[in-house]
């Protein structure tokens, strides 16, 4: 699965940057995240717990940063186990463009599932995450925006 697009965040890129990096912004953030914590400068652990159509699923898994090039983007990638359900592996490019006051977040990413998961179809999982990506950048463009105007 694919996704690729573009949102237009009402915070300086700094701001965008630093909430990217936040455990705490990216919990309040991220749909059905229960926890997610740094273990090192560039990795994290997570657990969600997210509806795919029909089927709730507990993710638990590592998120790793590469390719770092503060403020301007970074290649996050992760792998997760979703018990009897499946499970998950995705990666995305992120890239952050000043637009005066604003800044764009443009995403490129790409996602394989297995198990379960795979069996619902491409179609069904596709508006999942689509309604999840729509639900977390709506989030987060409110909590960078405010971590932009503190």
């Amino acid at each position: 699965m694919e996704m690729k697009g573009e949102e237009r965040i009402a915070a300086h890129r700094d701001a965008v940057w630093a909430a990217l990096n936040d455990p705490d912004i990216l919990k309040q953030c991220i749909p059905g995240c229960h926890s997610i914590t740094r273990t090192s400068p560039t990795e994290f652990s997570a657990a969600l717990k997210v509806k795919i159509g029909p089927i709730p699923v507990m993710f638990t898994g590592q998120i790793t940063l590469s390719n770092v090039q503060a403020p301007n983007s970074y290649t996050i990638s992760g792998e997760s186990a979703g018990g009897i359900a499946g499970l998950a592996k995705g990666r995305a490019d992120v890239t952050l463009t000043e637009y005066g006051d604003e800044t764009i977040l443009a995403y490129d990413a790409s996602a394989q599932i297995g198990g379960r998961l795979a069996q619902l179809g491409s179609r069904l999982v596709g508006s999942s995450a689509s309604r999840l990506a729509a639900k977390f950048f709506s989030d987060f463009s409110a909590a960078a925006n405010a971590l932009s105007e503190a």
